[in-house]
């Protein structure tokens, strides 16, 4: 069973915070993966829909690509309520 190209392009990705697509397509040649500008370009816009990698422009013929990381925030409120409401869950068994 093969992996698919957009797979490994995304592990390439994660590898590192940040690349450029110059040298994103010569790490793909160095790992064996020969793909065409157009398959390059179509794997990228995939990526990028589905949230998982952005691409911004640097230069005019140079493409930065980054994978996303999402940030969790721990809303302090939410943690409160949770515990009182285990705490007064635990004190309505009067046996315990």
């Amino acid at each position: 069973m093969t992996i698919p190209i957009r797979n490994h392009v995304l592990e390439t990705i994660k590898q590192k915070e940040n690349f450029t697509d110059k040298e994103l397509e010569k790490l793909l040649a160095k790992d064996g993966i020969m793909i065409t500008e157009g398959q390059f370009n179509k794997v990228l816009l995939d990526l990028e829909i589905m949230g998982l990698i952005s691409v911004s422009w640097v230069t005019k013929d140079t493409r930065r690509v980054e994978a996303v990381t999402k940030k969790v925030e721990v809303d302090e409120y939410e943690e409160q309520i949770k515990e009182t409401e285990e705490k007064d869950y635990e004190a309505s068994f009067p046996n315990s």
